[in-house]
Order: C-alpha cells, then sequence, then structure tokens
C-alpha cells in the first residue's frame, strides 16, 4: 500500500514546497504508523506534507489501533474520521478478520437440490446451471484461496480455477491428510500455486508446498488454518464436500454461508446437505430458477 501511496504522490506533488499541500487522501483504513513489509503509510504522508486525511474506520490490530490518526494530528495534518465507516468496515472485513482472529476470512459456499442434497451417492452431480457457474468463478477471484478435502478431490478431480471469469486464480488449497490423490490430479498441474495440508510431509515441490500439520483429528482444522495465517493466506472460500463443511459449521469457524439452490431439481435422496440452522437473517438473490441466501457469522 505504501508503495502505491508513494508512487501516487511523486504524481501530483511539488517537491521543492515547504508548506502543507491542498491534497486531501481519503483512505476506507487507518494509515498505519508501524514498520512491516513495508515503511508506515502515515510517515509518507508527513514527510509529503498532505494537508488532510479522510478516514473511514479505525485498524484495531494492536500495533495500529489510533496511533495512525494520533501521529497524523501530531503532525499538523487535518484529520477527518468516521466517513462511511460501516461500509468501511465490510470493506475491510477479511482484513479484521485476519488480524484479530489470527486466520484467513472463511467463506463456506455449496449448492444443493430443492430438497436438500449435494449430489447423488459416489458420483459428481450437476446442480446449477451456467450463469451460477460465471458466479461463483467470479466469487473465486475475490478471495485469496480456494478449499477441498479429500473426498472431493477424488470423486471431481476439479481444477478449482477461475477460467469462466477474468481475474486472479485463488490459491488451491487441499486437506489430504493421508496424501491418497494420484499425482496425476489436476490439484498437480503446477499451473496454480497448491497448498496441501497433510500429516505427512512439509516439502515444497514447484507449485505444490506440502504443510505438515502435527495434530490430532479433533484440532486438525484449526491448526491448519493458523498454518495458512502465517503464510498469510487473507480469505478463503471452501467448496468441499459434506463432512469438510461440516466440520466448519460445528467448530463455528466461519464467517459467510452461501448457500445456492436450484428450486427445480429434486434428487430424491443422495448425500445431504450440511445442517445449518443459524438463525440470523440473510440476504437473498434469485438468478433463473436458483435462489443464493448469505448468511454472516458477526
Amino acid at each position: 500500500t505504501s508503495v502505491i501511496f508513494e508512487n501516487c504522490l511523486q504524481q501530483y506533488l511539488l517537491p521543492d514546497s515547504d508548506t502543507k499541500t491542498s491534497i486531501t487522501a481519503y483512505v476506507s483504513l487507518e494509515p498505519c504508523a508501524h514498520f512491516g513489509k513495508t515503511p508506515p503509510c502515515v510517515d509518507l504522508i508527513i514527510e509529503n506534507r498532505i494537508g488532510r486525511v479522510v478516514i473511514g474506520c479505525k485498524d484495531e490490530a494492536s500495533h495500529v489501533n489510533g496511533t495512525g490518526i494520533e501521529k497524523l494530528k501530531a503532525a499538523g495534518i487535518d484529520v477527518v474520521f468516521g466517513v462511511l465507516q460501516n461500509e468501511c468496515i465490510e470493506f475491510n472485513k477479511r482484513f479484521f478478520t485476519f488480524q484479530n482472529k489470527k486466520r484467513p476470512f472463511i467463506i463456506l459456499k455449496w449448492a444443493q437440490s430443492a430438497d436438500g442434497y449435494l449430489s447423488e451417492v459416489g458420483k459428481a452431480t450437476k446442480i446449477t446451471n451456467e450463469a451460477i457457474n460465471v458466479l461463483v468463478h467470479r466469487w473465486r477471484t475475490e478471495e485469496a484461496a480456494i478449499m477441498i478435502g479429500t473426498t472431493t478431490a477424488l470423486l471431481d478431480n476439479p481444477k478449482l480455477t477461475a477460467r469462466l471469469w477474468e481475474g486472479k486464480h485463488p490459491t488451491r488449497i487441499i486437506i489430504d491428510r493421508q496424501l491418497k490423490i494420484p499425482v496425476n490430479f489436476h490439484m498437480y498441474d503446477q499451473e496454480i500455486p497448491t497448498i496441501i495440508l497433510n500429516k505427512i510431509k512439509d516439502e515444497k515441490i514447484g507449485n505444490s508446498n506440502f504443510v505438515k500439520i502435527d495434530s490430532n483429528n479433533e484440532d486438525f482444522l484449526e491448526l491448519s488454518l493458523r498454518r495458512l495465517y502465517e503464510i498469510g493466506i487473507l480469505s478463503v472460500i471452501v467448496e468441499g464436500g459434506a463432512i469438510l463443511l461440516q466440520s466448519f459449521l460445528d467448530q463455528n469457524i466461519w464467517d459467510e454461508v452461501r448457500i445456492i439452490s436450484n428450486n427445480q431439481l429434486l434428487l430424491g435422496n443422495g448425500v445431504a446437505a450440511p445442517k445449518f440452522n443459524f438463525k440470523a437473517s440473510y440476504n437473498v438473490l434469485n438468478i433463473v430458477n436458483h435462489s443464493i441466501k448469505t448468511f454472516e457469522n458477526r
């Protein structure tokens, strides 16, 4: 962020001026006042004599939490705080979850028939139409990573790309504890960075990063998410099967749930959708005989 900001400043400021400029900087999140991978944004603002800064919301991380605002004011800069605050909090929700909960922002997504089944038993079943598939691929470009488990990988051999929408492919994350997935499957095609969470080995081969999780079965998911935080994965959309999705729900490790229902498809039996009894309100989007319900876990 500071590199981008500095490039903008170089285009618009007069370097020989000793007075504050009339430029106003608008930021959705409080500028940082600490050294991380880049220098503090606050220092750049002060050094380049920005006269006014409009801030949407505070960065509640312990190493920031108002210190950026205080430093700007101490330097004589006019600070306006809280403009469109709720919208800015929503915009930065992935960042806040990552910083405060020390894990990625988790979106659980599944598609089900009108009578509540994910698929027929033992085989992949087409639930959604092409319009929904394009939307799902757009969702993938909006997240840092996409996750599935061993069963889904073996059954579907998915590519887990965003090929139906222009944008960056998410990092693939596969939970394969015993490394059962054959090396000729799409997840090992080396085209996209892929993280394999397992209990066997730590090893990096090309774009495949094997990450060993030393755990019992009960805390495997929690420890996996902690490792993803350490790696720097900001958000994950989970498109796994019923068992993996239910594990997230049972442990209340989720931030959004997106349920796509084909309102005209009846399977009669099959793999049941996850049990989800969240009582909060939700948003509904209707697209060509499908409904999408989005729940938020606040």
